[in-house]
């Protein structure tokens, strides 16, 4: 190698690479951000009352300013601190069931189910991804599966790598086929409810444009996701996370027969599904929510470990190993509430609103409904919470609808779009962000990929808020 070759190599191999920020470091810098907006923002407040449903909501037209609350040099690091108080619920379900799912693993059930699956639909597995999705998005549109998406990407995401998907594919699956559902909903209680409530609308009423929407929005997610993932199962190589994939999981192995299920590997997988069963029955039927998740997930864990003939140090050791597995996705949540914990304590959030809702006043009606959506898309970056969004932003936008000539029934639409395109875009987002931690993939890469889907969703949001109110739908 002559000299000019050795120095031209040596340059090529020292440029620096850019590598974009680990989650951390964006959420934080997410979190100094609205700390520094707190000093050149006009601290403001809503009045609230509390309606006839027991439910907090704002007085239109009550915005006053108030003394300002600037956020001192320690409010950044000590909001995360409060951000993880504020979302403990959510981390420590996480951590729950991650430990569960640790003791599921280690029994090996699941990797000679995947097998045995894979061996029967060989060439044909890709089925699975349009029939799961679907059936998320049922459960997005019917009881606002949300949160609980979470437990089915620690679920699949090793299920759908060992069936020759990438990380990316685990996470679209549960996250755009709920995201989509709960977008285009029909019968949300959480949203299209607790907006219909505030507008005065009959509940669910408008269900069957509402279904026809869901129908299409649901019917297009799937098959940008279906597609994508039959064109990594064909070309691993062409996965944006391919090397990351196998630095984090290693090279999918091949399926080998598995043989029969012994009486003990039943047990385990009746146990799981079992499990999986009795907490859809209690979301749907007896409104349970994370505490009693977690309570099942637990039950579940200590179960299979004595099917599987575990000790109870063996079934320990097997939980906190699952739950070092999940623990980055875990403590992203409080980063993602540290923001919003910054922006509530400065008392900015409803600033923001007031000036949002300031630039919807003197268009067309038309234009005023896209514009809502729009709103409602930058306001569920500071409320990530459906039925919060709802309490804050509703009170605000029926009134402006009546005035500007736009349907409530349109400012509803307006607001579930706005409300459920974002939640697997935003970083505050904290389920979101601690679904992709889970499933292994950086909100980087995550966003390059669905930035053609989320396209293809503003426009078809836009596209069925235009139809709505230029048929007055009502």
């Amino acid at each position: 190698m002559t000299p000019l070759e050795k120095t031209m190599t040596h340059e090529k191999s020292s440029r620096p690479t850019f590598r974009f920020p680990h989650i951390f470091v964006v959420l934080f810098s997410f979190i100094c951000l609205a700390a520094l907006s707190t000093h050149f923002l006009q601290a403001g407040s809503y009045e609230r009352v509390t309606n006839e449903q027991g439910r907090t909501v704002v007085v239109p037209d009550s915005y006053a300013a108030v003394e300002a609350q600037e956020a001192g040099w320690l409010s950044p690091f000590m909001a995360v601190f409060e951000g993880m108080g504020e979302g403990s619920s959510i981390i420590f379900f996480i951590f729950i069931s991650g430990g569960a799912f640790g003791v599921l693993k280690a029994t090996g059930v699941l990797q000679k189910v995947v097998a045995s699956i894979s061996n029967a639909l060989t060439g044909r597995d890709l089925i699975l991804i349009p029939l799961l999705m679907l059936l998320f998005a049922m459960g997005g549109a019917t009881f606002g599966l949300a949160e609980e998406t979470i437990a089915f990407i620690i679920i699949l995401a090793p299920l759908l790598r060992m069936l020759g998907y990438d990380s990316i594919t685990a996470a679209a699956v549960p996250l755009v086929g709920a995201g989509a559902g709960f977008s285009a909903a029909f019968m949300n209680p959480f949203t299209v409810g607790v907006a219909q409530d505030i507008a005065e609308l009959p509940m669910f009423s408008g269900m069957t444009l509402r279904a026809c929407y869901w129908l299409i929005f649901v019917s297009v997610s799937i098959a940008f996701v279906t597609r994508y993932a039959a064109k990594v199962k064909a070309h691993p190589e062409a996965s944006p996370v391919f090397n990351s994939d196998r630095r984090q999981f290693g090279k999918p192995q091949a399926n080998e027969d598995p043989g029969a299920l012994s009486v003990a590997d039943k047990l385990v997988l009746a146990t799981f599904v079992g499990t999986i069963l009795v907490i859809a029955y209690g979301v749907i039927r007896h409104g349970w929510y994370i505490g009693e998740m977690s309570g099942a997930f637990l039950l579940m864990a200590i179960l299979i470990g004595a099917f599987a003939r575990m000790n109870p140090n063996k079934i320990a050791d097997h939980f906190v190993e699952g739950i070092q597995e999940i623990a980055m996705g875990a403590l992203v949540v409080g980063f993602a509430f540290g923001i919003l914990v910054i922006l509530r304590n400065g008392d900015i959030l409803d600033t923001i609103l007031y000036h949002l809702e300031g630039l919807l006043s003197g268009m067309p009606a038309v234009v005023t409904a896209v514009c809502m959506f729009f709103v409602q898309l930058v306001l569920n970056f500071l409320v990530p919470s459906g039925s919060g969004q709802a309490a804050l932003t509703m009170p605000l936008m029926v009134p402006l609808a009546d005035l500007v000539g736009v349907t409530r029934q349109t400012a509803v639409l307006a607001f579930q779009f706005g409300d459920g395109i974002s939640n697997i875009l935003t970083p505050t987002s904290g389920y979101f962000m601690a679904g992709l931690a889970v499933a292994g993939v950086s909100w980087s890469k995550w966003i390059k990929w669905i930035l053609p889907l989320a396209i293809l969703q503003l426009g078809m949001a836009s596209l069925m808020i235009t139809l709505a109110q230029i048929f007055s739908w009502t």
